[in-house]
């Protein structure tokens, strides 16, 4: 899906449209959806942009989470737990105060404890 799909559709949730060769002034407006003007599709691009990179970074946190579950559980056989927690801490505070694309591409994830 194309970033200005994406931006028409965090918009209007409805809206069916087709866009060729991912250019602007090449959108088709489907099934009756009424028109968004360029200017406000452009406008919403950079968070659409923002939307997009935060989702690939928590997915990446989220399988490095996923990875370490067993290890935080009361029977797992790891004794140094604490820094487990830190690090699984460090992992879900990642996103915070990230509200430019310039950022979440800036992040360095925490090294695994070993």
């Amino acid at each position: 899906m194309t970033d200005i799909i994406k931006a028409i559709l965090k918009i209007n949730p409805n809206a069916q449209a087709s866009v060729n060769a991912d250019d602007i002034n090449q959108i088709t407006w489907l099934n009756g959806t009424p028109p968004i003007p360029k200017e406000q599709i452009l406008a919403i691009i950079p968070q659409v942009e923002l939307d997009m990179a935060l989702d690939n970074l928590r997915a990446k946190r989220n399988k490095l989470l996923a990875d370490s579950d067993y290890i935080v559980l009361a029977d797992s056989p790891v004794n140094d737990k604490a820094n487990w927690l830190t690090y699984r801490q460090a992992l879900r505070d990642l996103t915070i105060g990230l509200d430019t694309v310039a950022k979440v591409n800036a992040v360095v994830f925490s090294t695994k404890p070993q």
